[in-house]
């Protein structure tokens, strides 16, 4: 167990492969995008030092969103297997520089052959892929949710919300703008979480942001650590370019910043994560201990009882992304009705 220990929120330039026409072509921009920022892993461990044991990418580092193109386009422009090569590439890595490193991206599966998932993951330093997380809530991917059933004859619920048990302490996955979405963080806390690796792609905005706060909100509610990665910039896409950039930050789990970047690229976000610490912290008996004060019962009827987006929305319907619309669309009709 390394009880105290450096972790880095990589704050990069994103490059869009959005503009590409063949499979090739977007493939090459992930292959110079992956070498690029190992290479400043590489760098930034060499500031940093030997206690940096953690690093965390932002959101879909190798190829930015989809941004116009259908799910099928996305598909076979933009998402990769976890066997892929460059994989194999973030692992070697891990192994020859002692790091662990979490990013997001998105993900094909065999099992389901029209979908995509957003998923994040984290090496380990022996080169093993030891979480992968799809994330359950989003406006325009697809989700584990909107097959729910049959997800689950593939998949059992509790890889719905993995945690891993490392020498870093216990380890989690929150994407993007489910920082948002408290039930996640929640339900990966009832399962031992410490450190929340987060994943995004936001605006860096002199305001106090809705996932600023939430970062924060997250942290001292779940007593644990948030290590949150932003995009330096998104290039190769028709948005202006520094719309997601900046802020990546460290919070402390009692909700203050340890460190944060400003804007551009930047090694700036990083700050000692110390498990002792926080399980002292969790360990005492007071009003601040939110986790041991929970009473799930009450609220878990509600939960069972009370839908607003529904399971399984895929089922029997054409994939497209008027689907996502739609679908919020009568929720909201619904909801408009009570």
């Amino acid at each position: 167990m390394i009880k105290r220990y450096k972790a880095l929120a990589l704050q990069t330039e994103c490059k869009a492969v959005n503009t590409c026409k063949t499979r090739d072509e977007s493939y090459a921009i992930m292959q110079r995008s992956l070498v690029r920022i190992l290479d400043e892993i590489r760098g930034s461990k060499g500031f940093i030092g030997p206690d940096l044991k953690l690093v965390v990418l932002p959101e879909y580092f190798l190829t930015s969103f989809p941004f116009g193109e259908t799910l099928q386009q996305w598909k076979n422009k933009a998402c990769l297997k976890t066997d892929d090569p460059l994989f194999d590439q973030i692992k070697a890595f891990c192994i020859a520089n002692s790091l662990f490193v979490s990013g997001n991206f998105y993900e094909l599966d065999d099992n389901f052959p029209d979908l995509y998932f957003q998923s994040s993951f984290i090496i380990d330093d022996e080169g093993q892929m030891i979480l992968k997380y799809r994330r359950l809530n989003s406006m325009f991917a697809p989700t584990p949710h909107d097959i729910f059933d049959e997800y689950l004859k593939v998949y059992d619920y509790e890889s719905l919300f993995p945690v891993a048990d490392t020498k870093l302490g216990k380890l989690a996955c929150i994407a993007s703008e489910e920082i948002l979405y408290p039930e996640v963080a929640r339900c990966l806390v009832m399962r031992g979480a410490e450190v929340f690796l987060h994943s995004s792609s936001e605006a860096g905005s002199a305001q106090l942001s809705h996932k600023e706060v939430a970062k924060r909100a997250r942290a001292i509610e779940s007593m644990g650590y948030v290590v949150s990665s932003n995009s330096a910039g998104i290039s190769g896409i028709k948005f202006p370019f520094a719309s997601t950039d900046g802020l990546s930050k460290i919070v402390h789990f009692e909700g203050h910043v340890l460190s944060e970047a400003l804007t551009g690229g930047s090694m700036v976000a990083n700050s000692y994560i110390d498990i002792d610490a926080l399980r002292d912290y969790r360990s005492k008996v007071s009003m601040q201990n939110y986790i041991a004060r929970q009473r799930f019962e009450l609220y878990a009827p509600s939960y069972t009882n009370i839908t607003h987006y529904p399971p399984n929305s895929f089922k029997d319907q054409k994939l497209s992304k008027d689907l996502f619309i739609k679908t919020q669309a009568k929720v909201i009709q619904k909801l408009s009705k009570k």
